[in-house]
């Protein structure tokens, strides 16, 4: 399943992230394997895969809060990765990540104000401060009169969330990189987020890599989805073509173990993989999805798939690494085509 190639990868100037062959690597665990992306300006690409995929050290990648191993991130066309790390400091303000747990990504000890200015502290931005905190907390839902002097034990994890974004939100970035903010919230709190972060996309214009692992969530936030398996990539399309008629029995899989609020309907056939997830330190030969693929063949085990293009039923496009896609594949090589975000 999991393959290599650039297929997916768009040539226009209205590309602001382009990631080619990343690879990280942790002793001898190799968490990223080859790993290319794109994200144009105001658009959501959801990236999505099973737990220990190599989701987050994607997005940690990307940050460079630790350098590849190898590859490229460039960023509206410079390249991260060949910065020292004085040039480095000077660009990190175009970048932010909202992380996982929020309570402890925030700093104990500082109030929310204190917080949320802590960026502007670090770029030496003009002061005052105050106006603009007060108004980055406004529109993140939270009252600075009533929150700004709290500290992050005194808040719920959902304010505390809130508190994250709008430090994200107070440099202004070009980028910002969220690592399943959702998960540890309740669901009726996930909602919130979700929606908070759809009206801060229309009013900051802003640009999200948003990974995950509920492709339910990922769905209503994304305008790209790209799916991962054991640190590569093995399909990219639009959320509704990927939902509507996936090409990968991995993503078909994933799709099929959405619980659906029903207590007669069965459990699909499509979701019962056979065997247990691979170890990354000794990732099975050619296609790493093969040893729970049911449609491997000795094929698969010699050579890795490469991510080509493939039709769905409609004619839409997308792209897929597998040599038995469960929709036609395309002879010749085209650029994946998406719908340029308002």
């Amino acid at each position: 399943m999991a393959g290599t190639g650039q297929a997916h990868l768009r040539a226009d100037e209205d590309v602001l992230l382009r990631v080619e062959d990343l690879v990280v690597d942790y002793r001898s665990v190799r968490a990223v394997a080859g790993l290319s992306l794109d994200i144009r300006r105001g658009e959501t690409l959801g990236l999505v895969g099973e737990s220990g995929c190599g989701k987050s050290s994607t997005g940690r990648a990307v940050m460079m809060l630790r350098k590849p191993t190898s590859g490229h991130v460039r960023l509206a066309g410079r390249d991260l990765t060949a910065l020292r790390p004085r040039q480095l400091r000077a660009v990190r303000g175009q970048l932010h990540m909202i992380f996982q747990d929020p309570l402890s990504s925030l700093n104990p000890r500082r109030t929310v104000r204190e917080l949320v200015a802590d960026g502007l502290s670090i770029t030496r931005a003009p002061k005052p401060w105050d106006e603009r905190v007060d108004t980055v907390l406004t529109a993140v839902g939270l009252d600075p009169a009533v929150v700004g002097d709290r500290r992050p034990a005194s808040l719920s994890g959902g304010q505390c969330q809130r508190v994250a974004i709008a430090r994200a939100l107070v440099l202004d970035p070009a980028l910002v990189i969220c690592d399943e903010p959702v998960s540890a919230l309740d669901v009726s709190i996930q909602a919130q987020i979700l929606n908070l972060l759809a009206d801060m996309k229309a009013r900051y214009a802003l640009t999200l890599l948003f990974i995950a692992h509920d492709l339910a969530v990922v769905k209503n936030i994304s305008d790209r989805v790209a799916v991962m398996y054991l640190g590569k990539i093995c399909e990219v399309a639009t959320p509704d073509r990927l939902y509507l008629e996936p090409a990968h029995p991995y993503t078909a899989a994933l799709l099929a173990s959405i619980p659906v609020p029903d207590p007669a309907a069965q459990p699909s056939a499509v979701a019962e993989l056979s065997g247990d997830l691979p170890s990354p330190v000794f990732p099975p030969s050619g296609c790493r999805f093969r040893t729970r693929c049911p449609y491997a063949s000795p094929r698969c085990v010699e050579e890795e798939p490469q991510l080509r293009p493939v039709v769905g039923a409609d004619g839409t496009e997308h792209v897929v690494a597998c040599h038995h896609p469960l929709v036609e594949a395309v002879d010749v090589p085209v650029q994946l085509t998406a719908p340029t975000p308002a």
